[in-house]
């Protein structure tokens, strides 16, 4: 199934702690339905000492939010992405507002 955020998009959070920030996709967890934004979702992870890091100390690390509460920035605002096939055959992502290309999903066939 075809996703409406990929890596390296802008997105904005829709809903949640962090609603409202505008962050960019790290990384998409597709059989969770997650994503993690940078900036997002920032939890601290107390780390004890070890032989690589003897101080040990405090880990921030963002955490996965759900991909249905992001949606692609388009002109800083959220918009919802509308599938279209060209005339070659690939698929592109389409925002909604302004009209403006996400990118690829795949080339053409064949």
């Amino acid at each position: 199934m075809a996703r409406h955020v990929r890596k390296g998009d802008t997105v904005i959070v829709t809903a949640g702690n962090d609603r409202g920030v505008i962050g960019e996709v790290l990384r998409v967890i597709p059989k969770q339905d997650r994503v993690v934004v940078q900036g997002v979702n920032v939890r601290t992870k107390h780390v004890k000492p070890t032989q690589q890091n003897p101080k040990g100390g405090l880990l921030r690390q963002e955490m996965p939010i759900h991909i249905s509460n992001v949606s692609p920035a388009v002109d800083g605002k959220a918009s919802r992405v509308r599938f279209e096939t060209r005339e070659d055959g690939s698929k592109v992502r389409v925002a909604v507002r302004g009209g403006k290309e996400l990118g690829a999903i795949r080339g053409p066939r064949g």
